[in-house]
């Protein structure tokens, strides 16, 4: 917490690295908070002195003049001026404040404010229905207009005339009136984590921290998150979810002018949300700044109150003091911007950051497919011939550009767009890299404004007005009468072509994929992901490269953007912060954030701190050990050569035998990937070693879907559980796991569930990848040789390292848990691998040449375990399954 608030105070960029159960999160809210205290209070001493007129400005000297050739008395009027300015600032930012802290603690206080507030909603809401019974009286029999004989349902997926490529003042969402709740920003913390259970967690470790009652406090989310109108929800896709709110949003602006033109043409009555309320989301703002609320209890107050909890929230940011988020919000540009995010010198603490730098590559990378490109032309194409005749001039032109980008996106594929993506064989397979500026050259649009397309895809709503017109008009038994439309069948023939294509070439046993696949194009229009990439390719030429990947079919290939400079992103946030916490249980190796992030983004490397505390377990607790040699003597090395032999995963399993015969409870065996571990599971079972590690241990394998995780892990813990209750010979349950995979991060294995990790040989990623290889070749470029090694080199050592800390972490969870690490590679030990442990880790670390004396320490562990028997069998006969494995 010294360290931290150290951080704050001298506006420092912070690595700051605290285990899992020591604290972590306790010592970021107290230690922030607290500095947060201060630095409010010091702001207003200084404030006080200020109007007090303590440091008034010497007046000048008549007759004389100063440096710049001024006389004084013009440079003291001046100052004069300038300090009755400030002075004034201050009154009115002292006036909001109270005005503020008063309506707050009046809500706080008074119970009977908040039934008025319900009463008055009830009233509001009786009389919007009567009135609406009224005007559908009045409307009855009067008939409606058919304009261009087009069904009213449809008006809506006509797109507005789009006036100027210019960016106009866009509205907010509120209306004139809503100068209320414009304020400005205070001095705050913006916390940022990986998930929203993890965001969850921590806003409830906030409300039972000292600082619970007092603080400002809001979470934002994404409208999937905290949308409470059912009929939005409902479309699922988040981009489907945000396209419809948005035109919500504008058909409320455009109900006034409506209102207005009554006596001309009736314009069709367009869906408005019943949640977004100038009132309803003032209250709701004011309640989510008297007190705490996670993101659940923030829903359910928007629910109560009907407003909305997504804008609600963010009309709170300027007067909160903590403001919790996801990773995503704060990281990307333009989403900050719309969420009413300023970061200038504000504090940021960015949580759960092992993996900082493959998010930020994530969020700005783009990947679409040939299937895709295709669906979409066929998509706008149909939609263009359909409303042809309504569509202004400058629309047209560009929906005309879009479906010249798709064409030559597809010709670039080796395809044409006007043919089924499944059944166009590629010529030349393989993957081909190529900067930007060279992919814009060779697909001939260079000559397109990719900044003016963008703007108008984001302004028009196209992706959401096309996506409308797919769901009315995708259906087996409508067709769309035009020449045009009957040459290419129509849209429901196309899409079905596209999966009989598909099956033709994947058999009859892929068909469910297929049709998954193309449910899923259904769900959310293919534009909305090309959009996507259009925005990728405005990157500078040199912070990204294109991937063409070229296979079988058309359909199967694809076009990726890669981004491979993330610094360029996260280096706004941190030249506008005050300062930068970056923290994680697991931060080691450090030199990535160091060089690739903050190096690249221009941090002075005497701005940045590094932080490390050890853990709050014993020293005996933990048994960590590097085995170099196995029970025959073989030496362990398990590089890409060796491995496969039959000697290594003979070796290996006589580990695992020996180990399960004195190691009670669970353990996990972490192996490089899936392949392996499959490769070695059928050697085993060929040999026998598998029939001989069952009679001790029950084997569980780590599934590939994500959906059948919890069902493996809860059978596991069952099995763990039984064993320590009944005794007999079956002693646990050996897990097989896969670094990277879906047990190696945010899974617990605490107490019994992982009394031993161990970890086959050294995960090191693919070389032979296209997009590593030209990582590391962009890394050699451009960084320099840190110790005589080349930055590539270090990537990959790195990428190693961050894997197998994250894995080994798994096991000790809180204070009082136990357990061995085993690291089956004698190349551990090697001084630039052994140094990337973390630092609690590795001063335990004993490296053990021979497989006997590393036996020898692990029945010493045994002994010690047997001493607490008693207690681990009780607290694994109350295990409650449900919180066993917070998945994330």
């Amino acid at each position: 917490m010294e360290a931290l608030y150290g951080a704050l105070e001298a506006g420092r960029v912070g690595i700051f690295e605290s285990p899992t159960g020591t604290g972590k999160s306790l010592s970021l809210i107290c230690g922030a908070l607290s500095w947060l205290r201060d630095w409010e209070e010091k702001k207003r001493q200084e404030e006080a002195r200020l109007l007090e007129g303590l440091s008034p400005a010497e007046p000048g000297h008549p007759g004389s003049t100063d440096t710049a050739g001024e006389p004084d008395w013009v440079t003291a009027f001046v100052q004069r001026k300038e300090e009755r300015d400030k002075v004034d600032r201050l009154k009115e930012e002292q006036i909001r404040r109270k005005k503020r802290e008063d309506r707050l603690e009046k809500i706080r206080n008074n119970v009977q404010l908040k039934y008025a507030a319900k009463r008055k909603r009830s009233e509001e809401e009786e009389m919007k229905r009567l009135l609406q019974l009224s005007k559908e009286a009045l409307s009855q029999g009067a008939g409606a207009d058919v304009l261009d004989q087009l069904d009213h349902n449809e008006e809506e997926l006509i797109l507005a005339e789009y006036e100027s490529d210019e960016e106009k003042k866009v509205v907010s969402g509120l209306e004139e009136d809503d100068d209320d709740l414009e304020e400005e920003h205070v001095t705050k913390i913006y916390y940022c984590s990986r998930t929203h259970s993890q965001l969850s967690q921590f806003v409830r470790e906030v409300q039972k921290s000292p600082f619970g009652k007092d603080t400002r406090l809001v979470s934002l989310g994404s409208r999937q998150n905290l949308c409470v109108n059912e009929e939005v929800r409902r479309l699922g896709a988040l981009q489907l979810i945000n396209d419809r709110c948005m035109e919500m949003q504008k058909n409320k602006h455009e109900k006034k002018s409506d209102e207005e033109n009554e006596g001309k043409k009736r314009r069709v009555s367009r869906a408005v949300c019943p949640f977004y309320s100038y009132e309803q989301m003032q209250f709701l703002r004011d309640e989510v700044l008297v007190e705490v609320k996670d993101i659940e209890q923030l829903v359910s107050l928007g629910r109560e109150t009907k407003a909305c909890p997504y804008y609600g929230s963010r009309y709170a940011i300027p007067a909160a003091q903590l403001v919790v988020l996801p990773y995503q919000m704060l990281l990307h540009e333009p989403t900050r911007s719309a969420a009413g995010i300023k970061l200038k010198d504000q504090v940021v603490i960015i949580d759960e950051a092992h993996n900082l730098i493959d998010t930020i590559t994530c969020i700005h990378s783009a990947e679409v497919s040939g299937s895709q490109l295709c669906c979409a032309h066929s998509q706008l194409s149909q939609y263009m011939e359909r409303y042809r005749k309504r569509l202004k001039a400058k629309n047209l032109m560009y929906i005309k550009q879009i479906l010249y980008l798709l064409e030559r996106f597809v010709a670039m594929l080796g395809g044409n767009v006007n043919q089924n993506p499944g059944c166009q064989t590629v010529s030349q397979t393989g993957t081909v890299l190529k900067s930007v500026n060279d992919f814009l050259f060779q697909s001939q649009i260079d000559n397109i404004n990719l900044f003016k397309v963008q703007r108008y895809c984001e302004k028009s709503l196209i992706s959401r007005k096309l996506f409308g017109f797919v769901e009315r008009y995708g259906g087996p038994a409508t067709a769309v009468k035009n020449k045009e439309n009957q040459k290419m069948a129509g849209l429901q023939n196309f899409l079905l072509t596209l999966q009989q294509g598909s099956d033709k070439e994947a058999g009859t046993p892929q068909s469910p994929p297929v049709e998954a696949e193309n449910d899923q194009l259904r769900a959310a229009s293919p534009l909305m992901q090309i959009e996507g990439f259009l925005s990728a390719l405005t990157n500078a030429n040199q912070d990204g490269r294109v991937i063409l990947n070229r296979q079988g079919t058309v359909g199967q290939s694809s076009l990726k953007f890669l981004l491979l400079n993330p610094a360029v992103h996260f280096a706004k946030v941190v030249e506008e912060c005050r300062a930068v916490i970056i923290a994680g249980g697991t931060m080691q190796p450090v030199a990535d954030f160091r060089e690739q992030l903050l190096s690249c983004a221009g941090v002075d490397p005497a701005r940045v701190l590094e932080f490390s505390c050890g853990h709050v377990i014993p020293p005996e607790n933990i048994l960590p050990i590097i085995l170099c040699n196995g029970p025959s003597n073989q030496q362990l090395e398990f590089t890409y050569q060796t491995r496969d032999l039959p000697q290594m995963m003979d070796e290996t399993g006589r580990i695992l035998c020996n180990l399960c015969n004195v190691i009670p409870g669970g353990v996990v065996c972490f192996f490089p990937s899936y392949e392996y571990e499959k490769q070695v599971y059928a050697h085993w079972e060929k040999t026998g070693l598998l029939t001989r590690l069952a009679t001790k241990k029950k084997i569980f394998q780590e599934p590939k879907k994500a959906n059948q995780v919890e069902q493996v892990l809860v059978e596991y813990a069952k099995c763990i559980k039984r064993c320590s209750q009944a005794g007999g010979q079956m002693t646990g349950a050996l897990l097989l796991s896969v670094v990277g995979g879906k047990m190696s991060e945010g899974i617990n294995f605490s107490d019994d569930l992982g009394r031993c990790v161990i970890m086959v040989g050294m995960p090191y990623p693919n070389i032979k990848s296209p997009e590593l290889q030209e990582k590391m070749a962009w890394l050699d470029k451009t960084m320099p040789r840190a110790a005589g090694q080349a930055p590539s080199r270090t990537l990959i050592e790195n990428l190693c390292m961050k894997a197998v800390n994250q894995s080994i972490g798994r096991a000790i969870r809180h204070q009082k848990d136990f357990a061995s690490i085993l690291l089956l590679d004698h190349r551990y030990a090697r001084p630039a691998i052994f140094n990337k442990l973390p630092q609690w880790i590795r001063e335990r670390t004993q490296v053990k040449p021979a497989f006997g004396s590393a036996f020898a320490e692990l029945r010493k562990v045994r002994t010690s375990i047997s001493c607490t028997a008693p207690q681990t069998a009780s607290h694994c006969a109350h295990l409650d399954l449900s919180q066993v494995f917070p998945l994330e």
